[in-house]
């Protein structure tokens, strides 16, 4: 062996060993997780300001549980920014019948390859008779 390479082995194995011992920069200072301390309880206040509800009133929570997790996730109908104003304004309103059209053969369109045709060409179907081929 090389006297560089026993050297450097002899100082990786030194430190291996060092770092097995229980003294050293590795034997520091840790706060115990196990030490936990009490804090006082909660305690609600006294006054909530709030009036017991009046029988046969209706409840203050209206609508379905769908329509209040839908409110609270995304809030209610909010105002559009002008910039999504503008955009709207600039593309106009939408022809009535633009699906029927778009898939029209006589509809110019941007030649996206071989394997968009083939999946838009594809039949309709369960996928049963489907296979699939990995070009060689």
């Amino acid at each position: 062996m090389n006297t560089l390479t026993r050297i450097a082995l002899l100082g990786a194995t030194s430190s291996l060993l060092a770092a097995c011992g229980g003294g050293g920069f590795l034997n520091r200072e840790r706060p115990d997780e196990f030490a936990v301390q009490r804090q006082a309880p909660l305690v609600v206040p006294p006054d909530f300001n709030l009036t017991p509800p009046a029988a046969g009133a209706p409840r203050p929570a209206e609508g379905t549980a769908a329509e209040q997790t839908l409110e609270a996730l995304f809030g209610g109908p909010a105002d559009r920014s002008a910039v999504e104003t503008s955009a709207l304004d600039r593309a106009g309103a939408a022809e009535p019948g633009i699906r029927s059209s778009v898939g029209s053969e006589d509809t110019n369109t941007v030649a996206k390859g071989t394997v968009t045709r083939d999946i838009i060409a594809a039949p309709e179907g369960d996928g049963g008779t489907a296979q699939a081929v990995i070009p060689g």
